[in-house]
Parts: structure tokens; C-alpha cells; sequence
């Protein structure tokens, strides 16, 4: 299966790509307009309203958890740039007594390395960044005041700032799940949330976390359905009401097959207490390569956006054939979003945001904007690139698909549905984008 839709060029008159180059060119000089959102509206007629956890967003672009999500300047940052969503960093659950079962991840990162990557599948050429490091490593109390002063910004701003937790998972052989754990740390959230004026319900990340793709439990098939199957219901029945949280699970990329990992995702969507949404999917893993001494590390890349692509295609090609039911399940796509391109890629499987860590990160060389931030000149990259921007294949996308309501207005929303559900009526979605 091609694991991408779009041809190498699009099909656009020819006053729209000047348009387009134009916009690309004056902006790398003077930076963005103050309110993009509204620019997208007037010149492009594209409404970026996009979705998380059935949440409006201003816009779809987000912040993944991480190193660029872990204190109030970063969210701030965001903030500025007119982001739509940031994922804080992910901590560790511990129980009142400040147990945590899975404290190996609340690990220091290092310094991290950004650098260039070939695709071991395809001639193409990326970015990735490698670090020692995982969840969460200073106290739950800061956790709990991060959540409270980015909580604050995201109301004033109107950035969805979502918490990522690890929760206790059963090793091979453990039989009792730590419901103290997530009774405690649900809560606590929940209540700092609310603290800063956060209005319900709160959308939570569970973070299945790229280490445990390279870890001895992901080898244990059944023991990770398990995991997809019961881990939902466990943190509703955290919260002081089930209708408090809607919970996402974040799924890795395991060193599994193909088939495993669509089973991943098909065991998220028919389980019978189901996660409200998901997160696809972060990271791969080499478990033989070294770093700063380590060996094993997780690597993103064009080899991972390919995986993910071909993946989110199957799922859709089971809905269609009649395989697993063919309900929505709101996704919200991360892995190699490097470009406004991938970004339309994911969305024609139905992604309705993005998560972005490494594009947030290149040398500064890597963006045309000369001005402000990185996250700034990133999101100029990533809507004006005359030959990879989000607005040349997005309206390319509608022009195929003859999306489009009678007012003229494009809606990210509208093609995101359109293009996951011309998957579910069509094997030859390709053809109609080509």
C-alpha cells in the first residue's frame, strides 16, 4: 500500500501559486500577521478550526509532550506563536504516598541532538532528535503548579494545554493493576485544572511513551491489548465523575509487525470502554543503536511518518471492507509532521490536529522566516512553502475531493471528515487526490 496520497505536484491555477509565493516571501521577511488565523480566513478562504478530544481549537497545530512543553515559558511561547494545543511534559503517577510504580521513566533528559536522517525506505532525507530521557523528573507538586500556570495562559490565549500521564502498567506476571495510582493522580490534576479556571471535562494523554516500544513488555502481545483495553475505564473511574475527563491514548510504535501494530489501533477502536481519542504515533526504536553511551533509542523521520501513514490507511481500508466498525474515532496524528504536506496527509485519515516536536527544533538555517521564534518560523514553513505547504496541498486536496460548501469557505474539520470518510467509500482515494 503507497503509503502517501498526494502527487509530486498539485493542481492549482496558476494565480493561487503566486498568491501563495508571494505571502511565502514577504513574510519570511517581516514575519506573520499578528492574527494568522484571520489571514487564512480572508486571503485563502481556509478556516483552520481544528479539534482535540472533541474540543474546538483556534487552529490544529500543537506542542508534544516533551522538552519543549515542561514550564510555563514554553507554553507561554506557544501562546505567542497562535498555537492551538500544547501536550505538557508527561509525569510519572504516583499514589498519595508518593509511590510510583513506574519511576523508572522519571529520568533527567540530556541534551538533546538534533540531526539529519535518511529514510532507510525511500531517498527521502529528514530530521530527528535524540535524547536520554523520558517522563517527569522534578516533584508532582511542581507537575501540579505547571498544570495550574499553563492552564492560566491556555484560557487567556486560547491554547488547549493538556496533561500527559504515565500510569502504572502490569509487568509479565503482575496481576494487579495500581488503582491508587491513577485515583490519586487523576484527581490531583483535576483539581489544579480546575484551579485555574480550566472548564470541563479535561482532556488527558496516557502516554504509552517511545521507550516502551524498546522495552521487554512490548514484546508481550496480549499483556499490551490489555493494556488499550483496560486503561480508559480506569481513569474515568479516577475522576469524581466519568464525564470529567476524556481520556487519549497515546500509542507507540512497537518493534512488532504491521499487523500487530493496525491491531493496536483496532483494539483502541472497538474496545468496549474505549478511549475518547487517540494519539498516532510517536517514535521508533532501534535497539541497536548508541547514544551518549546508551544503547537503544528512539528516532522519528520520514521512516516514521511512512509507517504511520501506511497504518492509518489499513485502519481505514478495514472500516471500509467491513472489519472493524467504522464509528469515528477522533485521532490526533504525530511522527514526522515536518511539512504543511504530511500534515494534509494525516488529515485525509481523519487526524483533526497535530502534535510537533522535532519541526520546533531545526538550525535555524532550515526556515525561510528570518524573525521570531522557532516555533513562529515553523508555522511559516509549515503553511507557505510554495512546493510542501499546508495551503497548496490543502486546496489541492479540496479541489480533488470537491469539498467545499456553497459560502466558499474551506474548513480543515470538513476536510479531514471528508477525506476519512472518502477512504471508508473508496479504495481509489489515491487516484481521486492524483
Amino acid at each position: 500500500m503507497r503509503p502517501h496520497l498526494l502527487p509530486r505536484s498539485p493542481d492549482l491555477p496558476e494565480e493561487t501559486l503566486r498568491q501563495i509565493r508571494y505571502d511565502h516571501d514577504r513574510f519570511s521577511k517581516s514575519g506573520l500577521p499578528e492574527d494568522l488565523d484571520e489571514y487564512l480566513r480572508k486571503t485563502y478562504r481556509l478556516d483552520m478550526t481544528a479539534s482535540y478530544a472533541g474540543i474546538r481549537l483556534r487552529n490544529p497545530w500543537g506542542k508534544a509532550s516533551g522538552q519543549l512543553s515542561m514550564n510555563q515559558s514554553s507554553v507561554q511561547e506557544a501562546a505567542d506563536a497562535g498555537l492551538g494545543l500544547v501536550v505538557l511534559k508527561t509525569v510519572i503517577a504516583q499514589d498519595a504516598a508518593g509511590a510510583q510504580a513506574m519511576s523508572a521513566w522519571a529520568i533527567r533528559e540530556s541534551q538533546m541532538a538534533v540531526e539529519r536522517i535518511k529514510s532507510n525506505q525511500t531517498p527521502d532525507f529528514g530530521w530527528t532528535v535524540t535524547w536520554i530521557g523520558r517522563g517527569w523528573w522534578q516533584t508532582f507538586d511542581e507537575y501540579l503548579e505547571l498544570v495550574r500556570s499553563a492552564c492560566a495562559i491556555g484560557k487567556a490565549r486560547q491554547v488547549l494545554v493538556v496533561p500527559s500521564v504515565k500510569y502504572h502498567l502490569p509487568q509479565p506476571g503482575e496481576k494487579t493493576w495500581r488503582t491508587e495510582e491513577y485515583d490519586f493522580t487523576t484527581r490531583a490534576i483535576l483539581e489544579a485544572y480546575q484551579a485555574a479556571g480550566g472548564t470541563l471535562p479535561l482532556a488527558l494523554e496516557k502516554d504509552f511513551s517511545p521507550t516502551l516500544a524498546g522495552s521487554d513488555r512490548a514484546g508481550e502481545r496480549e499483556l499490551v491489548i490489555d493494556w488499550i483495553r483496560r486503561v480508559p475505564a480506569l481513569i474515568r473511574a479516577a475522576a469524581p465523575a466519568p464525564d470529567h475527563v476524556r481520556v487519549g491514548l497515546k500509542l507507540f510504535n512497537s518493534l512488532d509487525d504491521d499487523t500487530f501494530q493496525g491491531r493496536l489501533l483496532a483494539e483502541a477502536l472497538r474496545a468496549p470502554d474505549r478511549a475518547d481519542y487517540v494519539v498516532y504515533a510517536n517514535r521508533l526504536f532501534d535497539p541497536e543503536r548508541v547514544f551518549e553511551g546508551k544503547q537503544g533509542v528512539a528516532y522519528g523521520g520520514p521512516d516514521l511518518s511512512c509507517r504511520n501513514l501506511r497504518i492509518l490507511s489499513a485502519l481505514r481500508t478495514a472500516q471500509q471492507q467491513g472489519s472493524l466498525p467504522s464509528v469515528p474515532l477522533e485521532l490526533s496524528g504525530t511522527g514526522d509532521i515536518s511539512s504543511g504536506r504530511l500534515a494534509v496527509e494525516y488529515a485525509l485519515r481523519g487526524c483533526t490536529s497535530f502534535q510537533i516536536h522535532t519541526l520546533f527544533q531545526l538550525p535555524a538555517s532550515e526556515y525561510a522566516m528570518r524573525s521570531g521564534t522557532k516555533v513562529q518560523r515553523a508555522l511559516h514553513r509549515l503553511y507557505f512553502d510554495p512546493g510542501d505547504g499546508f495551503i497548496v496541498w490543502a486546496l489541492h486536496a479540496v479541489k480533488r475531493l470537491a469539498h467545499g460548501r456553497s459560502d466558499g469557505i474551506i474548513r480543515f474539520l470538513e476536510l479531514a471528515r471528508t477525506g476519512a470518510e472518502s477512504a471508508l467509500e473508496s479504495s481509489d482515494l489515491d487516484a481521486e487526490l492524483a
